[in-house]
């Protein structure tokens, strides 16, 4: 069984997330091949030589990737992947971007959000926001999936020292978009869906001001900052600290949550958290229901005496 994985990257650094889908991939085969696609990539054709034991890395290094759009680069990877039998990709932003249009063009089903592998064509995946669990199977003849990476350990760095690198020569305009302009936040914060403490505030919080004081408490413990679709929507946080559903899924060792009533939308994304921790005013929040600790009071009061004792410590 022959599989491709699409790595993810920012044409400098591979983004962890790749770990945890190679971990996915060889519970089925040890013949995997990466691909890199993207512009200049030299760093990352570097690291990815240093840390995955893959038969060969694909290498599709053009401008017309440099900002790996949809566009053409589910064409690209819908030609390469009639030579295997599985796709795999994590289940991030990027990954749900391009590979459900690279299975349409390839006219087979896309498999997103795997959390279980149980053969090579049956896996498990969450539906109605996390509150069932479905088991798919599928007869493609060529499987694509996204893989949930918190339901993954990472795999640890390896190198294949006879691992082949390839020039894809193909390039594949793209003549449906343009490539605009980036604003990135800039954050001495970890990344969400990597760090191991993630304190989340909810429209609980009441102001964008409120919530600088969370972030405050989380720089203190050297967290990462989450929230609620609802206090995103209220624009107390920025779209890209949205945690749940529609935003970035975690599996912190440690998530607080602050002023979150606890919607299915949001346990969705953080529910696999190893412990919770909640403080609502509101005793009956359904937060407390999946928390492992709940403190019932104003968060404006209990948060200093909390941020207290954790410097005591």
């Amino acid at each position: 069984m022959k599989i491709l994985l699409l790595i993810e990257h920012d044409n400098t650094v591979l983004k962890s997330a790749n770990f945890h889908v190679f971990s996915a991939a060889k519970q089925l085969s040890d013949t995997i091949d990466i691909l890199i696609a993207g512009h200049p990539c030299d760093s990352v054709i570097e690291s990815a030589q240093k840390s995955f034991p893959v038969q060969r890395i694909r290498v599709a290094d053009a401008i017309e990737y440099q900002h790996q759009l949809a566009e053409n680069m589910a064409p690209l990877i819908a030609e390469l992947a009639k030579e295997y039998d599985m796709v795999f990709t994590a289940a991030t932003t990027f990954g749900k971007n391009i590979l459900p249009r690279a299975a349409a063009l390839l006219n087979i089903a896309m498999i997103s959000d795997v959390i279980k592998i149980i053969s090579a064509d049956t896996f498990i995946r969450p539906i109605y926001a996390g509150n069932a669990l479905t088991t798919v199977k599928s007869r493609d003849n060529i499987k694509m999936l996204t893989i949930r990476t918190t339901a993954f350990p990472a795999a640890p760095a390896m190198r294949n020292p006879n691992v082949i690198i390839e020039k894809i020569e193909h390039v594949i305009p793209d003549s449906l978009s343009e490539w605009v302009h980036e604003e990135l936040t800039v954050s001495a914060r970890p990344e969400l869906t990597d760090a191991r403490i993630v304190v989340s505030g909810g429209r609980g919080l009441k102001s964008a001001e409120h919530f600088k004081q969370l972030e405050a408490f989380a720089d203190s413990m050297g967290a990462a900052v989450g929230a609620s679709r609802a206090a995103v929507d209220a624009g107390l946080a920025p779209n890209d600290y949205q945690v749940g559903q529609t935003g970035k899924v975690v599996a912190p060792d440690l998530y607080i949550a602050i002023g979150i009533s606890g919607a299915i939308q949001h346990i969705a994304g953080m529910k696999d958290s190893k412990v919770i921790v909640a403080i609502n005013n509101d005793p009956d929040a359904p937060i407390f229901q999946i928390a492992d600790y709940g403190l019932v009071g104003d968060w404006f009061t209990i948060l200093p005496e909390l941020q207290k004792e954790i410097k005591c410590d």
